[in-house]
């Protein structure tokens, strides 16, 4: 009661009412928000997305929102929801917009880590929120600045833009749900909040009542999902550990694993890897399973080998050292990866950089809308970038468009592409329909190996497997 009997009520309602509200100056931040945010997230930078959080014009329509819901003001609830749901509307928008022009459109490491919210995010939105209202009736604005980095609104807001401009439904939903986790977690504890310091003490005890049942639900509503989310994370951390390990397990000491994907919301769970071995192992695939049964799981495994040229004539220590990196790396090395890594979509971990040589192989992750031409001008774009290095990018298993045939002349740019993915990928490529025989023979004197099929039919070019 003294510290209640210390705080003027209606000065706060007042500045509340004032800030929760659509104006102009709030659109001018949301857009100033919206658009650091989703440059933050592309780069990916870390830094950036902090000046983002610390704009967070969406703090204090939520704020609002819960001060309504303390108050039963239904006037101040719907001024708050309609600036929040304007102000949503054109994060989203802004952020889509972006995307949409821009040439980086890779799920980076910070979209990625706003798709898979769990309990511990509403904790924090929780936490979060009871620290903004102390800050709000004690007058300690400053505080606010903190709770603003902490549960970071605007970002996932933005990767629900990124989301919709790249028809990425998995990421648009969990970024969806975090924002919507944040949102409600925070007016909701700052309506519980408000009741502490007396705010609505004119209401009966039939309201109060009403209002608890509402907060509890709708903390348990978004609670038991996410606490269900964080088990799932917990069990996925271990399993993809084990996953590495029975990967690993087939090959040779030095082995390295340049690209894990795993896929767990497929039955059974999808593992596609690839490894970077001095020698290749046939039954690779087999092995690998028979040691992931200890997940509990069934598992669908596939290991492409990749064979790190050796010299020959070399003995087994100086082979080992040529299939891997220098341990002492000249300076340009992280920096190669880092740059790599960012082009390809993948993580620096799966950039292989020997330094001595001045090397770098990756296989690249797949990017939205790439052909096997993407991918192979990406590779002679990091070679300009990175004078004196030579950069190795191996592509995805894109899909391939048939040839063009003019006047029973294959397009030699295509065929070039062809047989330089063929090389990176150490794969046949499938042949067959009309006009194939030209396309073989130009791929075979391309030096790509092929197998042909029936010259007859529906022209069509795919991966194989050379006999």
């Amino acid at each position: 009661m003294h510290v209640v009997g210390q705080i003027d009520h209606t000065a706060v309602l007042d500045r509340v009412r004032g800030e929760s509200g659509w104006t102009g100056r709030y659109l001018f931040l949301i857009v100033i928000s919206a658009g650091i945010s989703i440059l933050g997230l592309l780069l990916p930078s870390t830094a950036v997305l902090i000046g983002a959080m610390l704009i967070s014009p969406l703090m204090m329509p939520i704020i609002g929102l819960g001060f309504g819901i303390a108050t039963f003001d239904w006037a101040e609830v719907r001024r708050a929801a309609l600036a929040l749901a304007l102000g949503s509307i054109v994060a989203v928008a802004l952020s889509a917009a972006f995307v949409a022009i821009s040439p980086l459109q890779t799920v980076t490491s910070e979209i990625a880590i706003r798709t898979k919210p769990n309990l511990y995010d509403l904790l924090v939105a929780f936490l979060s929120a009871v620290v903004g209202v102390y800050a709000l009736v004690r007058g300690r604005g400053d505080t606010v600045v903190g709770v603003a980095i902490a549960i970071a609104l605007m970002p996932p807001l933005a990767v629900v833009g990124f989301g919709i401009a790249t028809a990425n439904w998995t990421v648009f939903a969990g970024s969806l749900l975090l924002f919507l986790t944040n949102l409600v977690t925070i007016a909701l504890t700052a309506a519980l909040a408000a009741r502490v310091y007396r705010f609505g003490a004119h209401l009966s005890p039939h309201q109060t009542w009403w209002q608890a049942a509402l907060i509890v639900a709708g903390l348990l509503g978004f609670a038991i999902p996410l606490g269900i989310a964080l088990k799932q994370i917990a069990w996925e951390s271990v399993a993809k550990r084990q996953i590495r390990d029975a990967v690993l397990a087939p090959f040779p000491r030095e082995t390295r694993v340049s690209q894990l994907d795993i896929d767990f919301d497929t039955s059974p769970i999808t593992v596609r890897a690839a490894v970077l071995t001095p020698r290749g192992i046939v039954d690779a695939d087999a092995r690998a399973i028979a040691r992931a049964k200890t997940i509990g799981v069934p598992v669908d495994l596939h290991i492409d080998q990749i064979r790190v040229a050796l010299d020959s004539g070399a003995g087994e220590a100086a082979q080992i050292a040529a299939a891997q990196p220098t341990a002492a790396p000249s300076p340009a090395g992280p920096a190669i990866a880092s740059r790599i890594a960012l082009v390809a979509g993948i993580s620096e971990d799966g950039v292989l950089v020997d330094s001595a040589k001045r090397h770098a192989l990756a296989r690249a992750g797949v990017l939205p809308g790439a052909t096997l031409a993407t991918y192979r001008a990406l590779e002679e774009r990091l070679s300009a970038a990175n004078p004196g290095w030579r950069v190795t990018l191996i592509p995805p298993a894109v899909a391939l468009p048939p040839v063009t045939v003019t006047d029973g002349t294959p397009d030699a740019a295509q065929v070039a592409t062809l047989a330089w993915g063929a090389e990176r990928r150490d794969e046949a490529i499938g042949v067959r329909g009309v006009g194939s025989v030209a396309i073989a023979d130009a791929l075979d004197a391309a030096g790509a190996r092929v197998v042909r099929g029936p010259a007859a039919g529906t022209p069509a070019i795919s991966w194989t497997t050379a006999p």
